[in-house]
């Protein structure tokens, strides 16, 4: 049975376990650290896989994070394709699911998240792509080839910015959510649906407030029948709706778990040599409270701070993260608990184009959405932290 052991072991390959290498590196210049990743690639910038990649603005080989040289020049084995399936605090050990064993001093858990199945009949299908990964976006990028069509089943963040790739691309593309606008868990109900009008000016079918419920092959061909009663064939099936925190390793070994790897201020976990970053992690931040974040920027500054704590640099996280997204020619950069079940008010320059919505809560900002205005994150993040109520005369003109 093969045995390793270092300093400091990362369990996951993902932006969180690349910055985490900065931020130990910051505090520790020659500590053993040791990456272990069940994808085969080495760290890689996930946007680009529903953006720039299918723009033609990057390809694959602009994405990893790392140049390959970086790895043994900063004193870091990677082991990739390679799923750890035990966790022992106590001995502190974990077991890979080929009986490899390694020893580690301070553990970082960045283990992401799972895309969420279909509980349908045919939502286990061969083909289906439950879009997440470089190798999703390689699969899917040979089949998506112009003049197919292409079935969305989700309206939210991934499954806009994957129908608008499509479309882009030269597919014919349907959507099908139950929500009546698209991104309806952010987007206010204007906003939403001037975007989602501008998804069917773009040719993209759009099939609101209905959901899957059945999904069969025909030959290459996919049959989806909605609640609705309605029946869509594709020679695309993209699905995209949401994650589940990949806390399995967690949970199993006895850490407190929930809605991700319950960490203290400091990302520490109820066991003192265990931290946890990036989307598995539910954090107490410290001005919006406790939640759980699925973004690029929490994920790269989380594992950057929690590096730096398990050297042995007790900071508590504080940061508030940023999130963007790109919807054809509506971007956006946004910031804070953005819940569109909160109070909102826009401050539009050109109605649902150009501006900003705020979202309130108890009369104080509690998160911002700049709408094709960019730059703006950190006038957004003193407005989320500014003590008091504020009114909308307040918040006129607050954000250029």
């Amino acid at each position: 049975m093969a045995e390793h052991s270092s300093s400091y072991i990362v369990v996951g390959a993902g932006p969180a376990a690349s910055a985490a290498v900065d931020g130990i590196r910051e505090r520790d210049p020659h500590g053993p650290i040791m990456l272990i990743g069940d994808e085969a690639d080495p760290p890689y910038d996930r946007p680009p896989l529903s953006k720039q990649l299918w723009s033609g603005d990057k390809r694959i080989g602009e994405i990893f994070l790392r140049e390959p040289a970086f790895y043994a020049r900063h004193g870091v084995e990677l082991r990739l394709g390679t799923r750890v399936v035990e966790l022992d605090p106590a001995a502190h050990v974990l077991r890979d699911g080929r009986g490899g064993v390694y020893r580690y001093e301070k553990l970082l858990l960045a283990t992401g998240g799972t895309p969420r199945r279909l509980a349908i009949p045919g939502g286990d299908l061969e083909g289906l792509s439950y879009f997440r990964t470089v190798d999703d976006y390689r699969r899917l990028r040979n089949a998506a080839t112009g003049g197919k069509s292409a079935l969305v089943i989700g309206g939210g963040f991934i499954g806009s910015e994957m129908a608008a790739a499509l479309r882009t691309s030269g597919l014919s593309v349907a959507m099908v959510f139950p929500g009546q606008w698209l991104v309806s868990r952010v987007f206010p109900e204007s906003l939403g649906l001037a975007v989602t009008d501008r998804y069917r000016a773009k040719g993209v079918e759009i099939l609101a407030g209905d959901r899957a419920i059945s999904i069969e092959r025909e030959g290459d061909r996919y049959r989806t029948r909605t609640q609705a009663g309605r029946e869509i064939v594709s020679d695309v099936l993209v699905v995209g709706v949401g994650i589940e925190p990949n806390t399995a390793l967690a949970r199993s070994a006895g850490l407190e778990t929930g809605d991700g790897v319950v960490v203290d201020r400091f990302l520490r976990s109820s066991d003192r040599d265990i931290y946890a970053a990036g989307d598995v992690a539910y954090f107490p931040e410290a001005v919006l409270g406790p939640r759980r974040i699925e973004h690029w920027d929490n994920a790269l500054s989380q594992g950057k701070h929690a590096g730096r704590n398990m050297a042995g640099a007790p900071e508590p996280f504080s940061y508030i993260p940023f999130f963007f997204s790109d919807l054809f020619e509506f971007g956006y950069e946004a910031v804070g608990d953005t819940n569109a079940r909160h109070e909102t008010f826009a401050d539009w320059r050109e109605e649902n184009q150009t501006g900003v919505v705020y979202y309130l809560r108890d009369g104080r900002v509690r998160g911002a959405m700049m709408c094709n205005l960019f730059g703006k994150v950190d006038a957004a993040r003193a407005l989320i932290q500014r003590p008091g109520r504020l009114g909308v005369h307040d918040l006129r003109g607050a954000i250029g």
